[in-house]
């Protein structure tokens, strides 16, 4: 039977031990920072160059010039034509719901005049352009192209720029259809922090993006930790989590495979289950021990259990929203007879899975939300990646000479209040 954590609502150490298994922010290693930051400096000095030179390096590439790196359309559309039907098919259909759900998320401008004729308001533009980052050494993600591309596209972003590490020159058929798919403009073979600083600091031949998107290493996380500012980034993601609320009533197989579903990503995802019903708890473990068989990365699951897993104990549905709550899961599953009834409850989680027949693997492929969501506790305060991610609001402000003269006086004695002389005179010009 594969070892995992038992807590219990009721134990005196229940808040520290459950505290102990969220602690997940890793100390940054300092020679990753290290590396990282010559990286960064290197591309902004020498560019193309640079960028070159690390791609021999780290991903055993060897061109002489990095559009010899860049992907042209006609090969990306050979990798959509050259898939299985079924697959193509699938991906279609993925792409269609992404977009369809992305088509309702977009920000909206406005505009009123006030009482003395002055317009106020809000004006949405799209970024010009957006670098995408796609995951391809140990991990190929096709899901994460769309879930990243299909957003920047429906928000009007001008030009999208992926990078795509192809070690060994290998390249993943599906992901190059994906990217075809979702209508990528520029695509470059390269990877790691390398690909970071190549977007952020822009080269002879890659301009410089408004913001960079997209899941990577710990080098890739570090790299967009450092030219955050320089330009914007979606998150510092962490290890995938789900947390699933349990009446006792779901197949125990089932809420095992779905656990299994986070904790197959890498030894550090995190899959807890909360139950009021401990026969449950029990049921659910013998399930785990019974299918883990199924699975060819068992290995990492077993790992991913024992280190991060969970099964919590706790004395009704209402504590299990309140410790769900606490821990503010990437994914939430409602996994009860009536998950409306507890989703008022529901404060803090990056999605939320309703019921018994909708498991977390739906949302990663193929439901239509953005599967790129705040992890490390971040739902306390962060948004899953949407449309709105890349469109900037501008404020708009137009007075009129009666809407002058009655702000006037109020802008020169607060600048006055504040020291700032040129700000009272520039207001009182307008009285």
């Amino acid at each position: 039977m594969p070892e995992i954590n038992r807590l219990d609502s009721t134990n005196a150490d229940f808040g520290a031990r459950l505290d102990a298994l969220l602690d997940r922010l890793p100390e940054r290693d300092s020679q990753v920072q290290s590396v990282v930051a010559d990286i960064i400096a290197d591309v902004r000095v020498r560019g193309d160059a640079a960028v070159l030179e690390y791609t021999r390096r780290f991903d055993r590439l060897d061109a002489t010039s990095l559009e010899a790196l860049e992907i042209p359309r006609e090969r990306l559309k050979a990798a959509w034509d050259g898939l299985p039907t079924a697959l193509r098919e699938a991906l279609s259909t993925a792409h269609r719901r992404i977009r369809d759900y992305a088509e309702r998320q977009g920000l909206q401008g406005f505009s009123f005049i006030d009482a003395h004729g002055n317009e106020l308001g809000q004006r949405v533009t799209a970024m010009d352009r957006v670098g995408l980052y796609a995951p391809g050494g140990k991990a190929a993600y096709p899901s994460s192209v769309l879930m990243n591309a299909v957003p920047a596209k429906v928000a009007g972003v001008r030009e999208l720029v992926m990078c795509v590490p192809t070690p060994d020159g290998i390249v993943n058929e599906t992901v190059l259809a994906a990217i075809h798919l979702s209508g990528v403009d520029r695509v470059f073979t390269i990877g790691g922090a390398q690909a970071v600083a190549a977007m952020a600091c822009g080269t002879q031949t890659i301009a410089q993006v408004d913001k960079i998107v997209g899941p990577g290493n710990a080098y890739v996380a570090e790299a967009k930790r450092q030219v955050f500012g320089m330009v914007g980034i979606d998150s510092i993601a962490g290890p995938s989590e789900i947390v699933v609320i349990c009446d006792g009533q779901t197949d125990p197989r089932w809420t095992a495979m779905d656990l299994f579903s986070q904790a197959e990503h890498d030894e550090e995802a995190q899959s807890i289950l909360i139950s009021p019903d401990a026969a449950y708890l029990d049921a659910v473990q013998a399930a785990m021990d019974e299918r883990l068989a199924e699975l060819p990365r068992a290995g990492i699951v077993r790992a991913s259990l024992r280190a991060r897993g969970a099964l919590i104990l706790v004395r009704d549905l209402s504590e299990a929203v309140g410790v769900s709550n606490h821990i503010a899961p990437e994914h939430l599953e409602l996994s009860v007879a009536d998950p409306d009834a507890l989703l008022d409850e529901v404060r803090h989680a990056g999605a939320v899975f309703l019921g018994r027949h909708t498991p977390e693997a739906f949302g990663d492929y193929c439901a239509g939300p953005n599967h790129v969501l705040p992890t490390s506790r971040a739902a306390r305060y962060a948004n899953p990646l949407g449309v709105y991610e890349f469109q900037k609001r501008s404020s708009l402000i137009r007075c009129s000479p009666e809407g002058a003269r009655a702000l006037a006086p109020i802008a020169s004695r607060l600048a006055d209040a504040e020291g700032l002389q040129a700000h009272a005179a520039s207001a009182r010009d307008r009285r």
